[in-house]
């Protein structure tokens, strides 16, 4: 956990579900893949990212996460989408209650080695469209993966009309 949500934390108090600005990265490799981690958290496969710090741009924040999580420096080649929801909340173990809206860059390896940080994800695989239809993911996961290898202009419309 940041520094930042720390603060926030103790300002706040532990049961006040908190709205987090985030990040994920859809890393694609030659054969046109995605790369998944095993999170340390909870076990659930998903895209590595994680929180943009305040005043941090989110595409620095993607890049700066990959390289955290996974060792490797990547160029961000499309923005995916804007993605958040009822889907997109999450429960710790410690209590703790967040809501992400997550910016999803996709990517390609620049340089680097590819080594999961043992401290939030503790591995990673790449997955072609059909074999994360069988992992164990975050609720999030279909959604957002829908929009990584069907790429559309579309968005989740407002569940109510903003209109009188």
């Amino acid at each position: 956990m940041s520094d930042y949500i720390l603060r926030l934390r103790e300002l706040v108090g532990g049961q006040e579900l908190l709205q987090v600005a985030s990040v994920s990265v859809a890393l694609r490799d030659e054969q046109n893949r995605v790369l998944l981690a095993r999170h340390s958290a909870h076990g659930k496969w998903l895209l590595p990212g994680g929180s943009i710090e305040p005043g941090e741009v989110p595409a620095d924040a993607a890049v700066r996460e990959m390289r955290e999580e996974t060792g490797l420096l990547v160029r961000l080649t499309r923005l995916v989408g804007v993605f958040g929801g009822p889907d997109f909340i999450v429960e710790y173990q410690s209590g703790h209650r967040t809501s992400y809206v997550m910016t999803v860059f996709e990517a390609t390896n620049a340089e680097g080695n590819l080594c999961p940080d043992g401290i939030e994800l503790l591995e990673v695989r790449f997955v072609a469209e059909p074999a994360w239809q069988v992992s164990m993911w975050p609720a999030w996961i279909p959604e957002v993966l829908r929009a990584v290898f069907h790429p559309t202009s579309q968005f989740q419309a407002p569940s109510e009309p903003c209109w009188p």
